[in-house]
């Protein structure tokens, strides 16, 4: 079954293997097994071919130290490692066959850094990287497969190994090291052994969740008033938009609702007339992509790229986990498009996109690049049965695609400038002229005008309603997993194939958790992140985990050194751990065993249950209801000048009763009320 010398293709996944061995032998190749994993045999230009598959990371870094610090590990079959990854090992013991015959290596893994990776730990391992060549692909249609094999490059592109291989390690030692002296300090003072993780972009990204939210818990909204007016023109009644900021005072508002209701008439001082263009949106990078799938549909971002990275390897879109935003004419736009028109549901669109273009086709471009890889696209492929949640994504990518080929969006609007006496306000009717990539990427809500009345500058309105509103401030940033996974990309944490895995782990690890759609901090979460936070705050400090990030795009471009990267994070690490072993493992595991009720508090919060921070009024509160508590009394004297006059029972009813207050001071509000706590 195998030839007695050959080259051997190595793929990262089974389904790319059987459609590079489709592509490379036009259909003539032969498919066996080993150990039941496919492999696929072939024969070109006289010389023999295999194609092997991994499943993904066949290597691991591991160690044979107990404790903490450790800077010592090896890369070990990941199997042998990890009791979750037993199914790898028939693909190791796969490939350690094909690899001892093979005369030559291709890694055609996927090309990037992962893919790098993959490719490189099996060859080294396994056969001989010095007879390796690269293969470079972004779809896996047999036009692109073919071409990438025509255009091997010699060697292993060992920047990008280099990088990958130092964020392993980066990883490694950071959430192993950090891990175990959590672990280790609450051994100390308990006695029990409880799992718990950090890493070097987990541990940032839950700080950040855990800091919004103590904000958003602790968190008392205060009143503000403003005036609402409705004019009537024609038969028609429209309310203005107030250019003059809220009241503080619900007083101020009603005097000068009574003084606009006297004068009766609102009149317009101005009329402005404007054009107003939206050029089409920039193609799909994969946080893009994850966030519009999150807004539209709801889906998670590692739903929406496990849901990518499946229609790449059905060949129906190009590489996924990209952060390019532009789109190369060496992909052959019209081909794709011409193929796309064969469906269906897309023909009639891009027989107008052609229309519309006259065939000049220029894709309107974001600013963020990629070395490895275009923006997503759809290959023109047609698919065969997707699931209803792939096709919602596939739908996505082609009209997103058809959409950035577009015109833009035109809309013509008319803004009314009115005055009612010293106040002043506005009124806008916007229509749409013409709809340009609205016609292809229908995802966007436009409020419009149907009917625009008809008005001039000196027209005086009649104010047939005046009514003064009260409203709230609203603590504005609440995390869903879309856009904390923004949050990731804009500070320059994680990369486009780690970041919704991140988010993902703090979950099943018990640290986040699901309401609604939005973020919550659970008691681990709270409790890691404290620990974290007081002990170890370099290692949650943005700038720290960007400064390495920056470090590897620095070996990518082949300006820095991996041994000295990671030489650089041990020296960091070391010293750091040291310190809290020999000084401040015993507090930290007091605290973190008090926090996960591990251990009884000396003086439990008379709400939670968690160590208080003090006796206040001979009532105890952790730090959480204090800060609450802190903030009720702060903001009673907001509320009192808001309303004039305000009774402390009603003050604390309304916000306990208030969803935009934060839960924890809804809690203090609701137990000052029952009589269980004091406010003086």
């Amino acid at each position: 079954m195998l030839p007695r010398t050959y080259t051997l293709i190595i793929a990262e996944k089974p389904k790319a293997a059987s459609k590079i061995a489709y592509a490379l032998s036009n259909g003539l190749s032969r498919r066996y097994t080993l150990y039941n994993v496919p492999y696929w045999v072939f024969r070109l230009n006289g010389k023999w071919f295999v194609v092997g598959s991994a499943a993904g990371h066949l290597f691991t870094l591991t160690t044979d130290t107990y404790g903490f610090p450790v800077f010592d590990y090896r890369w070990a079959p990941t199997w042998l490692v990890d009791k979750n990854a037993k199914y790898t090992k028939p693909y190791f013991l796969a490939l350690k066959k094909l690899c001892a015959n093979a005369v030559e290596y291709i890694n055609a893994c996927d090309y990037d850094i992962e893919g790098s990776v993959i490719g490189y730990m099996i060859i080294r391992e396994l056969g001989d990287s010095r007879k390796a060549y690269r293969m470079k692909f972004s779809t896996l249609t047999p036009l692109d497969l073919k071409k990438a094999f025509q255009n091997l490059s010699k060697g292993l592109d060992m920047n990008m190994v280099e990088a990958g291989l130092c964020r392993h390690e980066l990883d490694w030692i950071w959430g192993i090291n950090v891990s175990r002296a959590l672990m280790f300090s609450i051994r100390k003072v308990s006695g029990k052994k409880v799992i718990l993780s950090a890493g070097r972009v987990q541990s940032p990204t839950l700080v950040e969740v855990v800091n919004t939210e103590f904000s958003r818990n602790t968190f008392v909204p205060i009143p503000l008033f403003n005036i609402n007016v409705q004019v009537k023109i024609g038969d028609k009644v429209f309310s203005l938009e107030s250019l003059n900021g809220s009241f503080k005072s619900k007083a101020e508002a009603q005097k000068a609702a009574e003084y606009i209701r006297k004068i009766g008439k609102a009149t317009i001082e101005k009329v402005e007339y404007r054009e107003e263009r939206y050029s089409p949106p920039p193609p799909f990078n994969l946080g893009d992509l994850q966030a519009e799938a999150s807004r539209i549909y709801g889906f998670s971002p590692m739903e929406t790229q496990k849901i990518a990275e499946q229609l790449y390897l059905d060949a129906l879109i190009s590489y996924p986990r990209t952060n390019s935003q532009k789109l190369p004419p060496t992909i052959g736009y019209e081909n794709i498009l011409k193929n796309l028109s064969k469906l269906p549901e897309y023909r009639h669109l891009v027989t107008m996109l052609f229309n519309e273009t006259r065939g000049q086709l220029y894709p309107h471009e974001g600013s963020k690049t990629d070395p490895a890889h275009p923006a997503i696209y759809p290959t023109g492929v047609h698919p065969r049965k997707l699931s209803e949640r792939d096709a919602k994504i596939y739908d996505l990518i082609v009209r997103r695609f058809l959409a950035t080929f577009s015109s833009d969006l035109k809309m013509s609007s008319i803004t009314l400038h009115l005055t009612v006496g010293r106040y002043k306000f506005k009124l806008k009717f916007r229509t749409i002229r013409e709809k340009g990539w609205l016609k292809y990427y229908p995802f966007v809500t436009i409020e419009e005008t149907l009917e625009i009345p008809t008005i001039k500058e000196g027209q005086t309105l009649p104010i047939v309603k005046v009514r003064v509103t009260t409203n709230y401030t609203k603590f504005q940033k609440t995390y869903t997993k879309a856009s904390l996974l923004k949050w990731m990309e804009n500070v320059n944490i994680g990369t486009e194939s780690t970041r919704a895995r991140i988010i993902e782990s703090l979950f099943s690890r018990g640290y986040l958790k699901s309401s609604k759609g939005k973020i919550e901090v659970s008691h681990l979460g709270y409790a890691v992140a404290d620990i974290l936070k007081k002990y170890f705050s370099d290692l949650t400090d943005v700038g720290l985990t960007r400064r390495f990030e920056e470090k590897l795009n620095a070996i990518r471009e082949g300006k820095a050194s991996r041994d000295q990267v990671v030489k650089e994070s041990k020296e960091f690490l070391s010293s750091l751990l040291e310190r809290f072993k020999n000084e401040e493992a015993e507090k930290a595991g007091i605290d973190l065993a008090k926090s996960l009720k591990l251990i009884k508090p000396n003086k439990p919060c008379l709400i939670c249950g968690m160590e208080s921070v003090g006796d206040i009024e001979n009532i105890m509160l952790c730090k959480n209801h204090y800060e609450a508590l802190l903030n009720l009394k702060k903001t009673y004297k907001e509320w009192i000048k808001a309303f004039g006059s305000i009774s402390l029972n009603e003050y604390l009813r309304k916000v306990s009763k208030l969803g935009i207050s934060g839960k924890w001071v809804r809690e203090v509000a609701s137990s000052i009320l029952e009589g269980k706590l004091t406010f003086q």
